[in-house]
């Protein structure tokens, strides 16, 4: 901490600008010293005129007690002329100190070390520390970013927020979060960040901007990896040629993830990622013979080879625990290998046959991509939208477009809400996806509804309105760049639910994975072994841990901070 006099040594040595902002506050000085003197001389002679005698310091401290509102009352006037004159001594006193002297204060010295501790923070801030490497930029502060930066600085990954404004750079440093001053498409602004040193570059703007952004990075560096969103498709092309490593069309993506999770015709497992040579899963139980079952009872495991890994009950994800009751909306996520899921949707194939079209709200880009992939599918879609002007876009793909407002119960009664298996809210609004899942859920019970929201802030509003899944722009775009930074294939398992690279911890080192018991002590369910030879999927419970490995879990944050607590 630097003391005051610090401070003022200084701004003294700021050089002519300083000295020649001191002049006012030296001549501010004369005047005070001279006003003091002619009062303390002005004292004197009235006091001499009512009869009283006083010291020549007495008449300086009168004036001084006086002229700073002090007035200990110790030495008054008698007369009416001593009282005014006091009063005008008074007045003085305030306009000079009390007005003038905070005005000159504030303006000399305060003023001038505020802005020169400004310019210290922000020089501070306009580099990333030379011995940093292997760090992750983010170009923009969009509903990306932060979950990414939490999310790296979990994975002990340095990521660094790059910020035009100054002070909304000193106010996210304040905040503790990692940033750098400079201009998005300036070269230097990538020199000063080590940019070429870096592990990844997320140019996260608009796709024009983006382009920008990748095309001053190879200015820069050829080998840096350079992630760009695109809003739009058209966008791809363009920034595959501008050098970026890898395209994200991630409302693109929010719909085919959301179509994948929909539930429609003959009941089957939809394929939500693979993890090596297992393949992730999840399927509804509604009208098959497992509902109403444990999951010990079904006895998956036996019949088809998958292991149920945790369970979607009206949006949360519950651990996969031997006793759990498996209900008409249940939705179990299981692990198994292509030729295991391949066997169970055999088992499958045969229940909840609803060959009604799936319902989409929102015609935009979301809803046209999650449309598109049923499609291929051969799943029959009906899309909603007030906007007429959006059916164009979608010709060919829904089996009808109902133009109207979703709000409109005639309109959703035309496009078939009573009888759909699933349906999909995808418009941009999250206050809108809110209320029509309250709605649509009152008409249809029976039906999945699937939501997307913009920000994870309405995650938990959407869940108590009834939905079954909700994902969220911000969730995806974490994940996607995330997979990227680790070289992983991108899993979305669901918000707030991840696969997880967990290290063992000492404490287990030489224990089975049967008697760690992870699952039943934290709820994480471990579905493979990170070690230096490879990794073990499909661990037996007799499998040995060891220290330096890691175990490859699928939970919660929540079961992840358990893992953290019991096994440290």
């Amino acid at each position: 901490m630097k003391t005051v006099g610090s401070h003022l040594a200084t701004l003294l040595e700021g050089g002519a600008g300083v000295r020649r902002r001191l002049v006012p506050f030296g001549r501010y000085v004369v005047l005070l010293v001279a006003v003091v003197l002619v009062y303390g001389w002005l004292f004197h002679v009235i006091m001499a005129w009512e009869g009283q005698n006083h010291s020549w310091f007495t008449g300086v401290y009168w004036a001084l007690t006086v002229m700073s509102t002090l007035g200990f009352g110790d030495i008054t006037f008698e007369s009416d002329l001593g009282r005014l004159f006091s009063s005008i001594v008074l007045i003085t006193g305030v306009i000079l100190l009390l007005v003038i002297l905070p005005f000159l204060f504030i303006r000399i010295v305060y003023a001038p070390w505020l802005e020169q501790r400004s310019r210290s923070r922000i020089k501070g801030l306009q580099a990333v520390p030379a011995e940093i490497s292997g760090h992750v930029l983010i170009c923009a502060n969009d509903p990306i970013a932060l979950g990414l930066l939490q999310r790296l600085e979990l994975a002990g990954v340095p990521t660094y927020l790059i910020e035009a404004d100054p002070e909304l750079a000193m106010r996210m440093e304040d905040a503790d979060l990692p940033v750098v001053i400079g201009e998005i498409d300036a070269v230097e602004t990538y020199k000063a960040a080590r940019a070429a040193s870096s592990r990844l570059v997320l140019a996260n703007d608009s796709d024009t901007v983006n382009s920008n952004i990748v095309l001053t990075l190879r200015e820069l560096s050829d080998s840096v990896a350079v992630v760009a969103l695109a809003d739009s498709d058209d966008s791809i092309d363009v920034l595959e040629l501008s050098g970026a490593t890898h395209v994200l069309p991630l409302k693109r993506q929010l719909g085919e993830h959301l179509a994948n999770r929909v539930s429609a015709g003959s009941a089957q497992a939809n394929r939500i990622g693979k993890f090596h040579d297992l393949v992730l899963a999840e399927f509804p139980v509604h009208n098959t013979p497992l509902q109403g079952k444990t999951i010990q009872e079904t006895s998956l495991r036996e019949f088809t080879g998958v292991t149920i890994v945790g369970v979607w009950e009206r949006g949360r994800f519950q651990p996969a625990a031997p006793d759990f009751t498996l209900s008409p909306l249940s939705v179990p996520v299981v692990i198994g290998t292509e030729e295991q899921i391949d066997e169970l949707n055999e088992v499958l194939v045969i229940y909840d046959a609803n060959p009604n079209p799936v319902l989409i709200v929102g015609g935009g880009k979301v809803g046209r991509s999650a449309a598109r992939a049923l499609h291929a599918r051969g799943v029959p879609v009906n899309i909603v939208e007030r906007n007429p002007e959006l059916e164009d876009k979608s010709l060919g793909v829904p089996n009808r477009f109902i133009v109207g407002d979703a709000a409109d119960r005639t309109v959703l009664d035309r496009a078939g809400i009573a009888e759909a298996p699933t349906i999909l809210l995808t418009t941009h609004d999250d206050a809108m996806n809110v209320y029509l899942t309250v709605y649509c859920r009152r008409l249809n019970p029976d039906a999945r509804i699937l939501t997307r929201v913009t920000h994870e802030r309405n995650v938990e509003a959407i869940h108590r309105a009834g939905a079954d899944f909700v994902l969220s722009y911000a969730f995806l775009g974490v994940q996607a760049v995330f997979s990227i930074v680790q070289g992983r294939e991108l899993i979305i398992m669901g918000e707030s639910v991840d696969l997880f690279y967990v290290p063992c911890p000492d404490t287990l080192d030489g224990q089975t994975l049967g008697d760690a018991d992870v699952g039943g002590r934290t709820g994480l369910n471990v579905i493979a072994l990170q070690t230096d030879g490879g990794v073990v999927t499909h661990p037996r419970p007799d499998q040995r841990l060891a220290r330096g490995s890691a175990l490859v879990a699928v939970g919660s944050a929540h079961q992840r901070e358990a893992f953290r607590r019991l096994f440290p």
